[in-house]
């Protein structure tokens, strides 16, 4: 993973894979006999290499403590802490593996027992004026989640967000609704009348905002549940990234007046970069034979490998011009 230039508080105010035991289905628990606030999680992370913070809600999957959130939630942590709102128990989590195209990760609590889950019900039989609640860590205050009484406006939605890095992602097929979502909902459930879970909550928040403004969107259900059993399956793809990202330990700024290549705006010391000799002001062309012409190209081609690969930089030095190639042994990093 590269750093981006701009710190990114995702889904903040302010601020291995394995199949699992329990599959994601509807269970037949009801409004009636569960509290809607069941197996919705409040997740803080901690952004050690941009010195920040950040929060957001997550779904309870499984008892075995495997959480459903927003990718964009978990961009560039480098812990993950998962609290249980009714019991103010705290679980530190590790990454599954996310989609950033879609906006879906999947995190693994770690020596959780048996904990409840969310009720997930049947996103495509959503309809325009059907009443829904929507749940989550808004504000990132922590404690209950707080609702959010609505209706859905809209189905099948195309929004574009914008992270802090100006990498855009267009999100297709979502749910819209005028309930209100505040930074911090990310990740929590939009609930129909029942009390299921039909939709994931998309909060634009600081370091992740909408084209347009004034209304909040869901990825359907059904849609994050396929990826997330990919996920949980291990079956990565041009979309889906399966375990620990890997991190090259430098920066590039997201517009490079480079005519081509991207400049290395930093590196972290006694990184993979800086130990491979790669230092501020070099220009990175190429990875693995791949030309790289963007912040967004070296994101993404990173992301088809692991932690521990190495990978071949074509890099123009910043201060001879000289091209050389050089090996960068990459390591364990925050997810993109």
């Amino acid at each position: 993973m590269i750093l981006p230039k701009r710190i990114v508080l995702a889904g903040a105010a302010l601020c291995a894979a394995g199949v699992c035991a329990t599959a994601f289905a509807a269970t037949t628990k009801t409004a009636a006999t569960v509290p809607l606030s069941t197996g919705v999680v409040n997740i803080s992370t901690t952004l050690g290499y941009q010195g920040g913070r950040a929060a957001g809600t997550g779904m309870l999957l499984t008892s075995a403590g495997e959480v459903l959130t927003n990718n964009h939630v978990i961009r560039g942590a480098t812990a993950i802490k998962v609290v249980i709102p009714s019991t103010h128990k705290s679980y530190n989590a590790t990454v599954v593996g996310y989609s950033v195209a879609n906006d879906v990760a999947v995190l693994k609590l770690q020596n959780a027992p048996k904990l409840k889950t969310v009720t997930t019900g049947n996103s495509s039989t959503a309809k325009v004026g059907q009443k829904v609640t929507a749940l989550g860590n808004a504000g990132g205050a922590g404690g209950k989640p707080i609702a959010a009484a609505g209706k859905i406006t809209a189905t099948r939605q195309t929004i574009t967000a914008t992270d802090d890095n100006g990498i855009s992602e267009q999100l297709t097929g979502l749910l819209q609704t005028d309930a209100v979502l505040r930074p911090g909902d990310s990740g929590g459930p939009l609930l129909d009348a029942g009390g299921k879970v039909i939709g994931m909550d998309t909060a634009a928040s600081v370091g992740f905002r909408f084209q347009a403004s004034g209304a909040g969107y869901a990825i359907p259900i059904n849609k994050a549940l396929s990826f997330a059993k990919l996920i949980v399956a291990g079956r990565s793809s041009a979309t889906v990234h399966i375990g620990s990202t890997p991190f090259l330990g430098l920066s590039v700024p997201s517009q490079d007046d480079a005519p081509s290549g991207v400049t290395v705006a930093s590196v972290v010391p006694n990184g993979p970069a800086a130990v491979a000799g790669i230092g501020q002001g070099d220009v990175i062309t190429t990875i693995n034979g791949k030309a790289i012409n963007s912040f967004g190209d070296l994101s993404n081609a990173l992301l088809q490998y692991t932690a521990g690969t190495t990978v071949t930089l074509g890099v123009v030095n910043g201060v001879s011009g000289l091209a050389a190639t050089v090996a960068v042994t990459t390591t364990s990093g925050p997810p993109q």
